[in-house]
């Protein structure tokens, strides 16, 4: 139960995240670019509002015998190894997610002005959209096969075909925007299909008394790949001279590199599937 609700908590995560590009652009179009910023915060006050008004409050727990732990030690986090593999995954997963949040548009519009296509069906924001919901839905997927097949052999099938995709999506998809389409909206789906899978199980490996602390190790692992990933991608294509086919296949292949370094040290740590999942 613990590895689906972290899948529903992903999921609106996911949803919220893909809409996000389909309603900036509306509001951007419809009103004015600032007005899509101030929109953005407006929805941060409304999730301040929902947290200090709706979510239940609840004492906390009696603190065991014994002296208090530490304030910021983390170090028993650290050493649980199953759970840090996941996390050191999660982190590269998320790398890999927010450079193709951040330059996906960037890549589509690119494509459409480099190859003459204009005015086409599904525009750059519809198609990243489209993506984050499918990217969603097999989050959802992703997490059950998790369960069903073991959740160690489903991240590292996740984590190998992403690094297939990203190792040519730049250089194949520049040849035609519909080909880049397809392209991102596969390689989306392939990104997202661990997605849940990661965090639940950190969550699951970790130390019931240290829960709270291996997830804030976990996310904070996490957001800073996801910090890190939109740079990789920009850094990489001022150094190839600004945006052309070649420069685009190389910023997604060393997306590839990191990803393929990650799936290394998750193989050679070997964590361990969660109470529940198939052996």
């Amino acid at each position: 139960m613990m590895s689906r609700a972290v899948t529903g908590h992903a999921a609106s995560i996911g949803i919220s995240g893909a809409l996000s590009h389909v309603l900036g652009d509306l509001i951007a179009h419809q009103f004015d670019w600032r007005v899509a910023f101030a929109s953005a915060g407006a929805t941060a006050a409304i999730a301040w509002l929902t947290v200090a008004l709706a979510v239940p409050g609840r004492p906390p727990p009696a603190r065991p015998a014994g002296p208090a732990p530490a304030l910021f030690d983390f170090r028993p986090v650290l050493r649980n190894r199953s759970a840090l593999a996941y996390s050191l995954a999660y982190c590269v997963h998320t790398l890999e997610m927010n450079a193709l949040r951040g330059w996906g548009v960037a890549f589509l519009a690119f494509v459409a002005a480099s190859t003459g296509m204009a005015g086409e069906l599904l525009s750059p924001t519809v198609v990243i959209t489209v993506l984050g919901l499918l990217g969603t839905m097999m989050s959802v997927v992703g997490n059950e096969a998790s369960i069903r097949f073991g959740r160690r052999k489903l991240v590292a099938a996740a984590m190998g075909l992403s690094i297939l995709i990203a190792a040519v999506i730049g250089f194949v998809g520049s040849t035609g925007y519909w080909i880049a389409a397809v392209l991102l909206v596969v390689y989306g789906m392939i990104i997202w299909l661990d997605s849940s899978s990661l965090t639940a199980g950190a969550a699951g490996a970790a130390d019931p008394a240290r829960r709270g602390a291996t997830l804030a190790v976990h996310s904070m692992l996490g957001y800073a790949g996801g910090f890190v990933g939109p740079l990789a991608i920009g850094w990489t294509l001022d150094a190839a001279g600004g945006m052309s086919p070649m420069a685009w296949g190389l910023a997604f292949a060393v997306i590839a590199v990191l990803m393929a370094l990650a799936l290394v040290a998750f193989i050679a740590i070997r964590p361990r599937d969660l109470e529940g999942d198939a052996a």
